[in-house]
């Protein structure tokens, strides 16, 4: 592409430089790139499709995947001039900050889906979900409250082997898209309930397991998600948990409205002790270099009478 009218066009959406300015860093495929923006598969495939007849994005197609990266080799003549400047300037678009957050998630998920390029061959078949699945025949038979359940992507996993499990949060409509994935997988053993965490309706001593998943840094008063944890949960019971560490992204308050920007192990034990839990482990889940984000695990117990 020469330097012209149509060239600034192009690079006349916000939108299309963001774009631009990952691939620049990373080989992405469209699904991850619509998980960078959080945007439609459609929009981001238009921008690409753009930016790919210009010649400033090319595909490269590996192990079955189709990945996008900035194309060098086109970066010749008065491109090649105003390229580091082009560069430095998408530096301070806004938004920028939260992209790179989110593109060091999507290449942690991608490690983790064996995914990421390595100096073995290829094994077909590898998979941590399918591996989390043939972990879960140890689990016993039992009722599970999956506090703040969301999509309910958990729960689903979860009630592959829990005998029931009841599925709280406080939004009606995030339920109702977990209803609807959970009738288009068959699964019958779920029951949904629209309450917030903090006032859980259920019986005192009712359930076998609690699970948090992400949930203490959305609360207002994380102390109180825990007690109702602890309180419904039979002696003997168990609550699990991941939660994020403490970081220092600010975006998360306004963009996801989350009220904690994760907590140090210290506060969690905290909170769990105070509740009257005991046998608590708490350990890192993930964590990836560059990513400003890690995911504790961990588990605790309610005392037998």
């Amino acid at each position: 592409m020469n330097l012209s009218a149509e060239f600034f066009r192009l690079l006349g959406d916000q939108q299309r430089l963001r774009i631009l300015r990952i691939v620049g860093r990373e080989k992405l495929n469209v699904s991850e790139l619509t998980e960078v923006f959080d945007a439609a598969q459609s929009g981001i495939s238009r921008h690409l499709r753009l930016l790919r007849e210009a010649g400033l994005v090319r595909e490269d197609r590996e192990r079955g995947w189709t990945y996008y990266r900035v194309d060098d080799s086109q970066f010749t003549g008065g491109l090649a001039d105003i390229w580091p400047l082009l560069d430095q300037e998408l530096q301070k678009l806004e938004g920028c900050r939260q992209d790179d957050v989110r593109l060091q998630e999507v290449l942690r998920q991608r490690q983790e889906d064996f995914r990421e390029e390595s100096a073995q061959a290829v094994v077909p078949g590898r998979s941590w979900a399918a591996w989390a699945r043939t972990v879960s025949y140890l689990a016993p038979s039992c009722v599970v409250a999956d506090l703040g359940c969301g999509e309910g992507y958990l729960t689903l996993e979860v009630a592959r082997w829990a005998r029931k499990v009841i599925a709280i949060d406080k939004s009606r409509k995030i339920l109702d898209r977990a209803k609807q994935l959970a009738r288009k997988r068959g699964a019958r053993n779920i029951q949904w309930k629209h309450a917030r965490v903090e006032r859980v309706p259920l019986k005192s001593e009712s359930v076998d397991a609690v699970l948090m998943a992400q949930v203490l840094h959305c609360l207002k008063d994380p102390a109180i998600g825990v007690s109702e944890g602890h309180r419904i949960l039979k002696p003997g019971g168990r609550l699990l948990f991941q939660e994020l560490r403490t970081h220092d992204e600010e975006w998360v308050r306004t963009k996801l409205g989350d009220p904690w920007l994760g907590f140090e192990e210290k506060d969690i034990r905290v909170f769990l002790q105070n509740a009257g839990f005991t046998d608590v482990h708490i350990d890192v889940g993930a964590k990836r270099r560059g990513d400003p984000f890690t995911v504790l695990i961990g588990c605790a117990a309610k005392r037998k009478k």
